[in-house]
């Protein structure tokens, strides 16, 4: 009983801070300071410990991991969340803008966890013959843990794709009597200009949208690093995904809709880095195929638990 308390408290703790981070890191996307900032990475700090908390307390009454259910994987990738934004902070990267992402993710995975699902669905049950094996941390931790990289990822992708447009318009509404008229700027000449160190000499008129410009280079940076590493770990995911199925249900593959969505899910990332590493890709194009992904992999992790469709599903809608 003390456990399920603690359990709650730490719950309504962490999600009040990522409501509050949320806050701060949006705030600092308008007025930048370092106190804000400062406040912000020590507020994340916290949350991790409180989430953490709430999986520690949940696996110790519960005699499992907390991976089992809708409750406990949302909870799981609110923590992914966290840790993700800890990590890059903890490596001194110049990412000011990163909690504007990572803190209100955290915030509404949290919230649907305790909010939005029912109180039947957030109680701790026991595992089901299928659930009982080693494999479950392999497998749920590695999916989870790629669903939350890739949706930074993606989400930076979108980021990226908001901004560039609102430069490029308010570029050419500033250009009418330039030759710009006859030289639309895009992400590829500023990218060309970059590696020069001559971006700002560039144009004939006064650029105003440098500092924006200079944000969109670390969104798309940072969403193929996050891309890449949210990919390795679904396939890692998949794989192992494949060895339980064998060992659980005499296959490896059964064209479940959820390893379908899987595997959907891989295949526009897969065309995503392709684009990136192969085809020599970058900004816009790209992009697009990393915002189309963001929705694919809440389609694969939610939508198909919510229908009930499948052996993976935790059903609710029907």
């Amino acid at each position: 009983m003390i456990l399920i308390t603690l359990e709650h408290i730490s719950a309504h703790v962490s999600f009040s801070l990522t409501f509050v981070l949320t806050l701060i890191y949006w705030g600092t996307l308008v007025y930048q300071s370092e106190e804000l900032s400062s406040s912000g990475r020590k507020g994340m700090i916290v949350t991790f410990i409180c989430i953490t908390g709430v999986l520690v307390t949940r696996s110790f009454y519960s005699g499992h991991l907390p991976l089992s259910n809708l409750y406990e994987s949302f909870m799981f990738l609110s923590w992914s969340s966290c840790i993700i934004h800890i990590i890059i902070v903890v490596r001194g990267q110049d990412t000011w803008w990163l909690g504007a992402i990572t803190a209100p993710s955290a915030m509404l995975t949290h919230g649907f966890a305790t909010l939005g699902l029912p109180d039947k669905m957030q109680q701790s049950a026991m595992l089901v013959p299928a659930l009982q094996s080693h494999w479950l941390m392999m497998h749920v931790s590695m999916i989870l843990l790629s669903y939350a990289t890739l949706l930074c990822g993606s989400l930076a992708s979108i980021a990226f794709l908001v901004i560039t447009s609102r430069i490029n318009r308010e570029i050419l509404l500033s250009a009418d009597n330039s030759f710009l008229r006859f030289f639309p700027p895009n992400l590829n000449w500023y990218l060309y200009d970059q590696e020069k160190k001559d971006f700002k000499s560039t144009f004939c008129f006064p650029f105003t949208n440098y500092r924006k410009w200079k944000l969109t280079i670390q969104l798309d940076n940072w969403s193929y690093r996050a891309i890449g590493l949210g990919f390795s770990l679904l396939t890692i995911g998949i794989l192992s995904g494949a060895v339980w199925a064998n060992e659980a249900w005499g296959s490896y593959w059964s064209w479940d809709p959820k390893e379908t969505w899987a595997l959907i899910t891989w295949t526009i990332f897969a065309i995503y880095l392709h684009t990136r590493i192969n085809r020599g890709w970058q900004g816009e194009k790209p992009a697009i195929v990393a915002s189309i992904g963001f929705f694919v992999v809440w389609s694969c992790y939610l939508g198909v638990d919510l229908l009930g469709i499948g052996l993976h599903s935790y059903g609710w809608l029907i």
